[in-house]
């Protein structure tokens, strides 16, 4: 009878062990609140990284970028698939480890001027750098606007669409959207034009890279890693996983600090 029980506590202890194991397994893999609309695709990612890597991960599209952040200073385990404005915080703020980056061609942009036909670009942005529009949270946007502006740039809008609508409307003299959003919609706005902006317009922010927060062990980023490399159907047409180097965010960092955004600090 003691041996019996001595075998059962031996078991109980065991479990007790191991439980956690399984639990470490299961991990959420964020996606930016435009991501609503892309539901599936999300899906689509985080299952190929399950079935790659072994582990349960769960596809989450945040209601705000708080909420990433939040999780990604938690004791939780953690992916985020975004572009460089919170990838900048996140580095900056020592959360987490860039995994692989989509290299589709479209992997950096940057933050273009678009201005009514026939304006002054560099007049607008010296004699009313307060009336840029730009997109709130984006490398493209506010970094790109504020760093044109001496941190000046004030009219923050929720997307790309907006800052050129402002424009129009008359709430604002120019816009600062991302290069590959205009060269897409350049087409329905006859009236506007785009300008680059010197130091500014570089193509040297990436986007959608896949990172681990800081509560994910080496060796789970590295099946996840793996996992993703594998899978590039997984993350749509042309992608091309392939490793990140977190030096690739010193540019976006850089917009930050010549626009005076505090990456340690920043609040929506």
């Amino acid at each position: 009878m003691r041996k019996l029980q001595t075998t059962l506590l031996t078991l109980v202890f065991i479990f007790g062990l191991v439980q956690p194991l399984f639990a470490a397994d299961t991990l959420a893999c964020w996606f930016p609140p435009a991501w609503e609309s892309k539901a599936p695709q999300a899906q689509a990612i985080a299952k190929a990284l399950s079935t790659g890597a072994g582990m349960q991960i769960r596809p989450r599209i945040a209601k705000s970028y708080p909420e990433i952040l939040k999780a990604f200073d938690s004791t939780d385990q953690n992916l985020i698939y975004v572009g460089s404005f919170v990838q900048a915080i996140i580095a900056a703020r020592k959360l987490g480890t860039p995994l692989v980056q989509n290299m589709n061609g479209k992997e950096l942009y940057s933050g273009v001027l678009i201005a009514p036909k026939g304006s002054d670009p560099k007049a607008i942005l010296s004699n009313t750098p307060k009336q840029i529009a730009f997109a709130v949270g984006a490398s493209s946007g506010e970094s790109s606007a504020k760093a044109a502006t001496d941190g000046k740039a004030a009219i923050g809008v929720a997307n790309h669409g907006a800052a050129v609508s402002a424009v129009i409307e008359g709430q604002a003299k120019a816009a600062v959207v991302k290069n590959w959003w205009w060269e897409a919609h350049a087409k329905d706005y006859p009236t506007m034009e785009m300008s680059l902006i010197a130091g500014v317009s570089i193509q040297g922010n990436p986007d959608n890279v896949l990172t681990a927060s800081k509560a994910v062990p080496v060796i789970v980023q590295d099946k996840i890693k793996k996992a993703a490399m594998s899978n590039n159907a997984a993350f749509g047409k042309n992608a091309n996983m392939q490793p990140f180097d977190s030096g690739k965010l010193a540019f976006s960092l850089g917009l930050m600090q010549k626009g005076k955004i505090d990456p340690i600090n920043y609040r929506w």
